[in-house]
């Protein structure tokens, strides 16, 4: 969860202000300290602190630093409290080694304990501060930059990106991963690592993907690979289609309503998927259960997924959390189908169960990065085209792979007029859209809640669940979803006077039965704010405020309609609130770590 950047220029330029861009782009991933380490004179500067980052720069002016290469780190704490001491950089005790580090070394103690009786004296509390002390350990030995950090990654386990320079080894940064992710740019003025491409966007389009084990070395001649033998590996370069201004807000207030304002285009690019995910259907063939696999939102776009598969292709299909994944591993077989949605495709407790669905199964990603690690290990893999998203909260990549969902199942079923409904999506969310100024004003009667409930019911359920997500992960308000058939078993206790209750529901079979829920809310004094269709007049007698939503979205497309007036209000809730919705706290972007 944290984020690090390298680069070296082939010229004699101050790489300070490139190493500041680059790391401030990845703020995204959720930080609390940020830091800087150069080299020149025969040196490694560093500058490094807690806080945030115009906060740090100011009192640091990190921009102003010696030397045409260097390494930068946002960090995440997980080893040790925020603070200086505990910030990256880490260094080695005579200060010839820096290291940044993306991940958690699992056997640190036992490491740390070992270096300590050799004499090795430590300054912080981190994991991370081992690496560089290993390093040059190995280094004093006789062993080269490049072979030292070989040694390293050979004792140490757990998850890593790490990217490290020596005074003894000048211009030249070496680099690896294992189950964190790593990428390297080839610009026209220098070579970059980072955590993800939008860092490095302005600088390098053409990408290469290191994988597990491997190592890079970084120099002003350019970039060289290595296999886990020492083997040179001629590796592919991949151009990413992204441009550095769709990594930017371009006027919007946040990142977060700028891509809920780019969900139509995010739909109408995934549907071009039509034929790749059709190709695919041919090549599986053979399929007797589908399972989903996901976190956090996109566990939300997959339990859509269930419904309609199960609904429209009769396939049984199941959705499990891949943190708990592997209580249900033994369930797999070659007549399995195991779908991984992900939306920077690095979740680390999914990659550990693709590897496990490997062994079995037929596997599927849907991700949103190209190249990322789960698009390198899946068998078959779907290329969401929401574009680079910078949020926190996920919007339009979660409209994105519901899309390439419904294209899977409406494929899977056959079914013509569910592929025709889809090609109106666009403008059904563009119409939402247009009603911003409403959605606003209702939002502004609802930031003094503690809690909401959210009820949906069939395709509207999921839905519900993620209105709830949207709302906690940003405004801090506890929300919660219910199936709404299940509020007598329990949630119905919690309704009381003046409670917002959330009500999803589009025009449909469960109509009825929900509207019968919403009366059953009302009647207990909640304050109820529902989403239906245009010309619903029963429904506006009945709730107390009604988003009304193109009444030709139908109940089975709802899904990727009705999400959208739910991120909105979770965002003006938010900015009612005082709080920043790019960066919920206690919370980053890709959880690359368990």
């Amino acid at each position: 969860m944290c984020g690090i950047v390298g680069c070296i220029l082939k010229n004699d330029d101050e790489v300070a202000p490139i190493l500041f861009d680059c790391i401030s782009k990845l703020e995204y991933r959720g930080y609390d300290s940020i830091g800087l380490a150069t080299f020149s004179d025969g040196k490694i500067h560093i500058k490094k602190d807690k806080g945030k980052i115009e906060e740090v720069d100011k009192k640091l002016d990190l921009t102003k630093m010696d030397g045409s290469f260097g390494i930068a780190h946002v960090r995440w704490a997980t080893h040790g409290d925020p603070s200086k001491l505990n910030s990256h950089p880490h260094v080695d005790e005579e200060n010839t080694v820096a290291v940044v580090h993306n991940g958690i070394i699992e056997n640190y103690l036992e490491i740390k304990e070992k270096l300590i009786s050799e004499g090795h004296t430590f300054k912080s509390d981190t994991d991370t501060e081992v690496i560089p002390h290993l390093i040059q350990k190995f280094m004093d030995e006789g062993f080269d930059l490049e072979h030292a950090v070989r040694k390293t990654i050979g004792i140490i386990e757990g998850a890593y990106a790490i990217a490290a320079i020596s005074v003894n080894e000048p211009d030249k940064i070496v680099a690896t991963r294992k189950d964190s992710p790593l990428i390297v740019g080839i610009g026209k003025e220098g070579y970059y690592l980072a955590s993800d491409s939008p860092a490095i966007l302005k600088y390098a389009r053409d990408i290469i993907y290191p994988e597990r084990g491997e190592i890079v070395i970084l120099d002003r001649n350019g970039v060289v690979v290595h296999d886990e033998f020492d083997n040179p590996i001629n590796k592919e370069i991949d151009t990413i289609n992204w441009t550095p201004e769709m990594a930017e807000k371009e006027g919007y207030d946040h990142f977060m309503i700028k891509e809920i304002n780019e969900q139509a285009i995010a739909v109408r690019n995934t549907l071009t998927q039509k034929e790749n995910i059709q190709s695919i259907i041919d090549d599986i063939d053979d399929i007797e259960r589908i399972c989903f696999v996901a976190c956090g939102t996109s566990y939300h776009a997959s339990l859509t997924g269930k419904y309609l598969i199960e609904s429209l292709a009769g396939l049984p299909t199941d959705v499990i959390l891949a943190s708990e994944f592997k209580y249900s591993a033994k369930t797999l077989n070659d007549k399995t189908l195991v779908i991984f949605i992900s939306q920077s495709g690095e979740t680390a407790d999914s990659l550990k169960a693709l590897d496990v669905a490997n062994e079995t199964s037929k596997t599927l990603g849907i991700v949103n990065v190209a190249g990322s690690s789960i698009t390198r290990r899946a068998q078959y893999v779907i290329q969401t085209q929401a574009g680079p998203e910078i949020g926190v909260a996920a919007t339009k990549t979660y409209v994105a792979q519901l899309t390439a969902i419904y294209l899977l199942a409406a494929l899977l079923a056959e079914n013509e007029e569910l592929l025709n409904d889809l090609e109106k999506v666009p403008d059904y969310i563009d119409d939402v859209l247009e009603e911003i100024d409403l959605i606003k004003d209702i939002s502004k009667r609802y930031h003094f809640a503690r809690d909401f409930f959210y009820l949906g019911r069939g395709y509207s359920y999921p839905t519900a669940l993620e209105g709830a997500l949207k709302l906690k992960e940003i405004s801090y308000i506890h929300g919660e979803g219910y199936a709404a058939g299940e509020l007598k078993h329990g949630p119905l206790a919690l309704i009381d006077e003046g409670i917002p209750v959330v009500v999803v529901i589009p025009p449909g079979d469960n109509y009825r039965k929900t509207m019968s829920n919403l009366e059953e809310v009302k009647s207990r004094g909640a304050r109820v704010l529902a989403l239906g269709a245009v010309g619903d007049d029963s429904l506006k007698s009945k709730a107390n405020d009604v988003i009304l939503i193109n009444s030709d979205v139908t109940e089975i497309i709802a899904p990727l309609v009705y999400i959208v007036p739910l991120q909105l209000i979770a965002y003006y809730i938010t900015l009612e609130k005082g709080f920043d919705p790019d960066k919920p706290k206690n919370l980053a972007k890709c959880v690359t770590v368990e």
